[in-house]
């Protein structure tokens, strides 16, 4: 009953601690981890630990994943009894990842003293998490430091340590805080959990208060222009949606000029790059309003060699004379969405249509415009750290995600993803510009703090001021050794309760004299 009881109020910290329609509390959070590690620990075996840590992850996952269902079912047309188990499957996969740690840490726990015990509890689960951002082409989507996006605060550390050093951190300290006291309620692990956590509270609220880097200003626009998904595809759509985007524009502009408009992932449905009316509608919005557009369309190019189109996921940058400046060729694409993997093997088809199947882009260049360069991240790229950290190494002084999360529908999927970016725009130290066809359009400064944000599902437009940044943050410089002493130090570990435990089996050996 005590089992099933605490594995209900890890789940139960997952759900509110992450992004859910009903209400938010990030450091519920932390109850997950604190809740699998105390389930590690009392069980009585590896096999127990391994079971019980992936059941009460595919609780928990299930629960903060159930939007899956959506673009699944409605978009992609499965039935709604196929496509209701979806969520579970994909919280069965990474459930793995939990049960590893449960499995592990159930292991260490006889061969570790308590101190190096919980820290190879936040060393283990940041290794882990770093291996969910890699292993099948990765799905980084609920790393613990995601969650405590939504206190500005509790995640400024990232710019020293980053997301997964963070998540590294508070798993210690909460490991270290569930370990059972032999006598007395407060041990010296406990008293250390208390002043980790502490540190890091102050670290969050000092550097809350600390002045922006400074760089050239620039005022920049975002339009939302809430096109239903279901007619977005749409050729006879196309000139309706074009005049909604530039008629937002326009009244944007007079309102509050721009030096940049941004619009969505594919605000165009419809290829740009062509000679059409439609076209250069938009290029003549870029030169009658003197400003720079950027804007996607799908794109395509043609392979001489296998005879056949090649189509990518673009985004064109336009400047004050309706010429394209840049342009920027998704490099991780969604997969079933944009393209199927293995599809020349495997029967499969995507679960959402659109022109076509995608092909990744190559070149993460940001975009140069007026005294900007644009890092652009185009719909779930902005989950992945790596691929900021390769747009700022570049030159970016500015983060650009680009999103259609319609496919989300009225769930929490919109407000997880709004928080991943968050979490980029510390761990690099960039304004995030947040561009989505029906919400949650923002901006972001480089401390996490959303300046202004537009509702789900409401065609909308925003302005602010943002910064050109080209000073990199700690973590920025140091992401890559961060990252392998992580692993390093897991395994050294690792090895260490290897050889302690071949050290208390070696029977003592008594001379006689």
């Amino acid at each position: 009953m005590i089992t099933w009881a605490m594995a209900i109020v890890a789940a139960f910290g997952a759900w509110v601690g992450w992004a859910n329609p009903v209400y938010q509390e990030p450091f519920f959070a932390l109850l997950f981890p604190a809740g699998l590690a105390w389930l590690a620990i009392t069980a009585a075996s590896p096999r127990q630990a391994l079971k019980r840590g992936f059941l009460t992850a595919l609780l928990a996952y299930s629960g903060c994943l159930y939007w899956v269902f959506v673009p699944v079912h409605r978009y992609g047309n499965i039935p709604m009894v196929l496509a209701l188990p979806c969520p579970v499957l994909l919280a069965m996969y990474l459930a793995v990842y939990p049960a590893v740690f449960c499995g592990m840490l159930h292991w260490a726990k006889s061969k570790l003293p308590p101190l190096a015990l919980g820290l190879f509890a936040g060393l283990l689960w940041a290794s882990l998490e770093l291996a969910v951002g890699v292993v099948f082409t990765g799905f980084p989507w609920l790393p613990l430091a995601a969650a405590m996006a939504a206190r500005p605060f509790a995640i400024q550390a990232a710019a020293l340590i980053g997301g997964t050093g963070l998540a590294a951190l508070l798993v210690t300290a909460t490991t270290w805080f569930v370990l059972p006291g032999r006598r007395l309620p407060i041990t010296l692990p406990r008293i250390l959990a208390i002043l980790l956590v502490a540190g890091w509270a102050v670290i969050g609220m000092t550097r809350l208060d600390d002045p922006l880097p400074q760089g050239r200003w620039a005022r920049v626009g975002i339009v939302q222009g809430n096109i239903d998904q279901s007619l977005k595809w749409d050729p006879g759509y196309q000139t309706n949606t074009v005049s909604r985007y530039i008629d937002l524009s326009e009244k944007l502009v007079r309102q509050n000029p721009v030096d940049l408009l941004v619009w969505p992932e594919t605000a165009l449905p419809f290829f740009l790059q062509e000679l059409t009316h439609e076209g250069a509608r938009v290029r003549n919005l870029a030169r009658t309003q003197e400003i720079l557009l950027l804007t996607g369309s799908p794109a395509y190019e043609f392979d001489l060699a296998n005879n056949r189109y090649i189509m990518y996921n673009r985004t064109f940058l336009l400047g004050p004379q309706g010429g394209t400046m840049g342009q920027y060729d998704k490099m991780h694409l969604v997969p079933f969405g944009e393209y199927v993997p293995l599809g020349g093997i495997l029967p499969l088809t995507k679960l959402v249509q659109a022109v076509g199947d995608f092909r990744e882009g190559t070149d993460g260049q940001p975009l140069a415009g007026g005294n900007l360069a644009l890092g652009v991240l185009i719909c779930y790229e902005t989950i992945f750290p790596a691929l900021a950290q390769e747009r700022v190494t570049k030159g970016a002084s500015v983060l650009v995600n680009m999103s259609n999360d319609a496919w989300f529908g009225q769930t929490s999927a919109p407000r997880q993803h709004l928080q991943l970016a968050a979490l980029r725009a510390v761990e690099q130290g960039r304004y995030m510009i947040r561009s989505t066809n029906t919400g949650i359009s923002a901006i972001i400064d480089p401390r996490g703090r959303i300046v202004q944000e537009t509702e789900l599902f409401k065609t909308a437009s925003l302005s602010g001021n943002i910064s050109a940044i080209y000073e990199t943050t700690v973590y920025h410089d140091l992401a890559w050794l961060l990252q392998s002493v992580i692993i390093g130090l897991t395994l050294l570990l690792v090895v260490w309760a290897i050889l302690r435990a071949r050290q208390a089996q070696t029977p003592t050996v008594t001379r006689n004299t």
